[in-house]
């Protein structure tokens, strides 16, 4: 029995998706397997609480999930955290469905070692986040952890480190991860816990409806928004009338900004509320004609693994140092260009001259969200009107991370860096600032779509409260 007990846990840690951060035998004394819930934020198909569910069970011990926001995740404010709250309960439910414990506390009392301390657990298992910020932490848990410790990269499909290096861009990445697919796109699996949770005396959780950010100097200067509600409930809710409504028109409606053709799933993959293996299957499934179906799969798993991978591998991902060789070059050569200058101020505030560029930003600072065309057009405008490309870049990723509810995550860094500094792209013709950056201007770009209707219907909406 306990070698079933040790080949299933070898099996567990050697998995291509499992990171082994601090390798041990785990604790034979431990009470529990924790599992420290930070980017993944739900119950149902998480490959890292899989994993820690997998392994309890092989252990004979409950699993416990252990989630404690804090107010000083980099870049975020009061939106950011109304969405986070709101998907709390949802993740409370689906665990106890599951038999698994869950401990919800936020800051100060957020410390992993303390919570281990209290429970004695027999591993330790979390999610990847390839941010620096969020990579850091796991590095000093590892440091400071008496407890095997194994993070999960449960939020791609095809396991990040597959791709071995930054990829110069799709045409490199694809065939990876496309040879990869069969093996990865599988279900998750929702195991559910053998031995049940029962919390020690006295341990303190507080109630999944709660408002965390009680008490915390936020900042408030951005209003929550009230047309997308978080939890892995809603987003379901949202991936099935995507299904029944949009996905056939997919292909053409995802570059018209006037019409509802997209997933808006995009904030839910952000906070872990649902995940792309949830995603993708239920695509694949769909009854919707293939090219559709292809469409869109390549932009959840191609598009989204190699603004990863950017940001796994380049450590200047939300910086101009970030850019190709070539664009550097090109962008140099055009640094004493004239060129029309807007402040921050008159930026935010979406005051050009540009009535285009303004309703995309007032789209994301009333609702928090800008539709994918318009954020490329919105991130070369603020280059052409910037004093420096490194100023601008800086400019669009405050924007940003500060308005859009899928902010602070790769696929806005990503999409910065391929609008400004060529990440991803290829030279184009030469012109003035942007040397050979790929152009976008107004009268081509209202010339695809129907920019008046879209520009109407950003004017009608009404600010956030």
């Amino acid at each position: 029995m306990a070698e079933l007990k040790m080949d299933e846990l070898d099996r567990l840690s050697s998995s291509t998706r499992v990171t082994v951060r601090r390798a041990d035998q785990p604790d034979p004394r431990g009470k529990c397997v924790v599992y420290w819930m930070q980017r993944a934020q739900r119950a149902l198909d998480n490959p890292a609480l899989e994993v820690a569910v997998r392994a309890a069970n092989a252990l004979g011990k409950p699993c416990v999930v252990f989630f404690a926001p804090v107010p000083f995740y980099p870049h975020a404010n009061l939106r950011h955290y109304r969405f986070l709250n709101q998907g709390i309960p949802a993740i409370a439910e689906g665990l106890k469905k599951r038999g698994i414990g869950f401990v919800l506390r936020r800051f100060p009392d957020h410390h992993l070692l303390k919570f281990c301390a209290e429970v004695h657990p027999a591993l330790v298992v979390g999610d990847e986040n390839p941010m620096r910020e969020l990579e850091h932490w796991r590095t000093k848990a590892a440091d400071q952890l008496r407890d095997p410790f194994w993070t999960v990269d449960a939020d791609v499909i095809v396991p990040s480190k597959l791709l071995m290096k930054e990829q110069y861009g799709a045409y490199t990445a694809r065939p990876i991860i496309r040879r990869l697919l069969p093996e990865f796109l599988q279900p998750v699996g929702n195991t559910r816990a053998k031995t049940e949770w029962q919390p020690p005396r006295g341990l303190r959780s507080l109630k999944p409806d709660i408002d965390i950010t009680e008490g915390w100097k936020l900042d408030l200067s951005v209003a929550p928004v009230n047309d997308i509600v978080g939890g892995t409930d809603q987003a379901l809710k949202r991936l099935k009338s995507f299904i029944r409504n949009e996905l056939a028109n997919y292909p053409v409606d995802r570059n018209r900004p006037e019409r509802d053709g997209t997933s808006r799933l995009s904030a839910y993959l952000h906070f872990g509320h649902i995940g792309p293996h949830t995603v993708a299957l239920a695509i694949q499934k769909a009854n919707a004609p293939k090219v559709a179906k292809e469409a869109y799969l390549e932009q959840l798993i191609v598009r989204r693994e190699l603004a990863i991978n950017f940001v796994r591998f380049n450590p200047d991902y939300d910086n101009f140092e970030s850019g190709t060789p070539w664009a550097h070059k090109s962008l140099a050569e055009h640094a004493g260009d004239p060129r029309k200058i807007y402040s921050e101020r008159q930026l935010e505030d979406a005051q050009t001259h540009d009535p285009l560029w303004n309703a995309a930003q007032m789209q994301m600072v009333k609702t928090g969200f800008m539709h994918n065309y318009m954020r490329m057009y919105w991130a070369k405008k603020i280059l052409e009107w910037s004093k420096t490309p490194a100023r601008a870049f800086q400019m669009a990723v405050y924007l940003n991370d500060k308005y859009e509810l899928d902010g602070r995550d790769p696929n806005g860094y990503a999409g910065i860096a391929w609008a400004i500094v060529g990440k991803h792209d290829r030279p184009w013709f030469e012109r003035p600032i942007f040397g050979k950056i790929r152009y976008m201007s107004f009268n081509s770009t209202s010339k695809k779509f129907d920019s008046k209707s879209y520009i109407r219907q950003i004017e009608e909406l009404s600010p956030q409260r």
